[in-house]
């Protein structure tokens, strides 16, 4: 297996988002400040060969500080078929969401989209610094937004039907998108059960393919 970038380029990196206050400091909207003391969420690796592409995390992420430890979680680890320690394993998995922090809640309750500011400052970077990753699994529209560009679908769900024309695409690394696992997503499961017939196979095949 060829790693990515090196020890020292993948720890500077993480340790800059460990410690990064853009939005807070300098939102990219003014006066859209986040609404609570930053806490950045990611997880790099130099030999992870599958790149989680979240949105944000959620209220209990950034209590926890551990991406995916929500219910949200339990449902993305049981669609891969992986045990929370593989899944957290960063030899396996790199976890790196579009928006770093949690962004707060809408005046409904639920999550805010991601920052603004996370994606054009850190993303390139990163996804430079890992050119080892095989596959991205692009969850929800922002990630699929920054990672299929024109490619991706006017919706999201006719974007994820697409799968097999963006897993055909020739290039690397292979994108797979997805929809978020949060449970308000239940009813779109209901809806679309070709998910779990069509894409779920196909996701677990390669899971199991590039973490073994």
């Amino acid at each position: 297996m060829t790693g990515g970038g090196t020890p020292d380029e993948i720890a500077a990196l993480q340790a800059g988002i460990a410690v990064c206050r853009l939005c807070r400091d300098a939102p990219a909207r003014a006066g859209d400040v986040l609404p609570h003391a930053p806490r950045p969420v990611a997880v790099l690796s130099r030999t992870a060969r599958i790149l989680i592409a979240g949105q944000a995390p959620g209220l209990r992420v950034h209590e926890s500080g551990l991406p995916f430890n929500d219910a949200s979680g339990d449902r993305l680890r049981l669609w891969l078929d992986v045990s929370r320690e593989e899944f957290y394993d960063p030899s396996k998995f790199a976890i790196v969401p579009m928006g770093f922090c949690f962004p707060g809640y809408d005046a409904h309750g639920s999550d805010l989209p991601p920052r603004r500011e996370c994606a054009p400052l850190w993303r390139a970077r990163v996804i430079a610094a890992m050119p080892q990753v095989e596959l991205v699994l692009a969850i929800g529209q922002y990630a699929q937004a920054w990672h299929l560009g024109a490619a991706k679908s006017a919706s999201m769900t006719e974007t994820v039907r697409d799968w097999r024309r963006h897993l055909g695409r020739n290039e690397r690394p292979a994108v797979l998108p997805l929809p978020h696992p949060s449970w308000r997503n239940t009813g779109w499961l209901k809806r679309n059960p070709w998910f779990e017939v069509e894409v779920l196979p196909e996701l677990r095949k390669r899971v199991k393919t590039l973490t073994d």
